[in-house]
C-alpha cells in the first residue's frame, strides 16, 4: 500500500462520548453488564445444543451459528469500547482499527445472510412438512451455514481492503465508540466513489437479497398457516416463527438505519448526529446479541428443557 508522508496515519482518536463523561461511567457498567449476558446467555445456548441430541437438527443447527455468531460480533468490539471508556486518550492503532473493522463487517454480514436461511428453513418446514427431512438434510443445512459465512468474509475482505487503500490526511477523529466502516470513509481525504459504489453492492447482496427470501418466505407461511383448520394447529405453527421473526425486525430494523444508504465524504454529518448514529449501532451490537438467547429460549419448549437439563447435570457432576 503505498503512502505519502501526508496520508500515513499511525493510528485513530475515537470520541464516543467524551463530551459526556459522567454517561461514560454508567455506559461502562451497562455494557460491561451486558457483555457478560451475551456471553453466558448465547455460551449456555451453544452448549446445550451441542449437548442435546434432540435439538440436533436444521433450526437449532442455524440457532447454535447465530449464538455463536453473537459471541464472535461482540467479543470484535465491546473490548475496544469498554477501553474507550477507561481511558483519557482513546486511540487505537491504524492495523487495530482495520482489523476489528474487518472482524465486525464480517460477523454483521454473516448475520444478514445466515437470517435470510434460517427464513428458507421455516419455509420448508411449514410449507412442506412430509418433505422436510428429505429437503433438508445434513449436507444441505451444513453448506447453508457455510455460504453465511464465506460471504460475510469475503464481503469483509473487499470492503477493509478498499478503506486501507484510501488516503488519511490529519483528521484521525472517529465520531464513534468502534472503528465503524462509514466512520472511517468520512476522514479519508480522497474521493470514495468506489468505497460508496462497492457499499452499495454489498448492501444488495447481503442485506436486499436476504431481505426479499425473508419476505416471500413469510408471506408463503403466514398464507399456509392460514389454511390450517384447527386454532391450536396455527398456534403451534405461528409459535415456531415469531422468535425468529422478532430477530430479523430487531436486527434488520438497525442495520438498514446505519447501512441502507452510504455517504460520501462531502455529506458528513454533524457531530450529534455522528453520536446519535453510534448509538444507535451500539444498539445493533450489544442489545440485539443479548436479546437473541432470550428470545429464543423464553419462547421454546424444547430449548428451556434442554437448558433445565443440561443445568441438572452439570450441577450433579459437580456434586460427584
Amino acid at each position: 500500500m503505498e503512502r505519502n508522508n501526508n496520508s500515513m496515519l499511525m493510528e485513530f482518536v475515537l470520541v464516543g462520548l467524551s463530551a459526556h463523561p459522567k454517561l461514560q461511567t454508567v455506559f461502562f457498567l451497562l455494557i460491561l453488564w451486558m457483555y457478560v449476558m451475551i456471553l453466558l446467555g448465547n455460551g449456555i445456548l451453544v452448549s446445550v445444543i451441542i449437548y442435546d441430541f434432540h435439538l440436533h437438527t436444521p433450526m437449532y443447527f442455524f440457532l447454535c451459528n447465530l449464538s455463536f455468531l453473537d459471541i464472535c460480533y461482540t467479543s470484535s468490539s465491546v473490548p475496544l469500547i469498554l477501553d474507550s471508556f477507561l481511558t483519557v486518550r482513546k486511540t487505537v492503532p491504524f492495523s487495530g482499527c482495520m482489523v476489528q473493522m474487518f472482524l465486525a463487517f464480517a460477523m454483521g454480514v454473516t448475520e444478514c445472510v445466515l437470517l435470510g436461511m434460517m427464513a428458507f428453513d421455516r419455509y420448508v418446514a411449514i410449507c412442506y412438512p412430509l418433505r422436510y427431512s428429505d429437503i433438508m438434510t445434513k449436507g444441505v443445512y451444513v453448506s447453508m451455514a457455510a455460504v453465511s459465512w464465506v460471504s460475510g468474509l469475503i464481503d469483509s475482505v473487499i470492503q477493509t481492503s478498499l478503506a486501507m487503500h484510501l488516503p488519511f490526511c490529519t483528521n484521525n477523529v472517529i465520531h464513534h465508540f468502534v472503528c465503524e466502516i462509514l466512520a472511517i470513509l468520512k476522514l479519508a481525504c480522497a474521493d470514495i466513489s468506489i468505497n460508496v459504489i462497492s457499499m452499495a453492492g454489498s448492501n444488495l447482496i447481503v442485506i436486499i437479497i436476504p431481505v426479499l427470501v425473508i419476505l416471500i418466505s413469510y408471506i408463503c407461511i403466514v398464507s399456509t398457516i392460514l389454511k390450517i383448520p384447527s386454532t391450536e394447529g396455527k398456534r403451534k405453527a405461528f409459535s415456531t416463527c415469531s422468535a425468529h421473526l422478532t430477530v430479523v425486525i430487531t436486527f434488520y430494523g438497525t442495520i438498514f438505519f446505519m447501512y441502507a444508504k452510504p455517504k460520501s465524504k462531502s455529506s458528513a454529518d454533524a457531530d450529534s448526529q455522528d453520536i446519535g448514529e453510534a448509538l444507535i449501532s451500539l444498539f445493533y451490537g450489544v442489545v440485539t446479541p443479548m436479546l437473541n438467547p432470550l428470545i429464543y429460549s423464553l419462547r421454546n419448549k424444547d430449548v428451556k428443557t434442554a437448558i433445565k437439563n443440561f443445568l441438572h447435570r452439570k450441577t450433579f457432576s459437580d456434586d460427584i
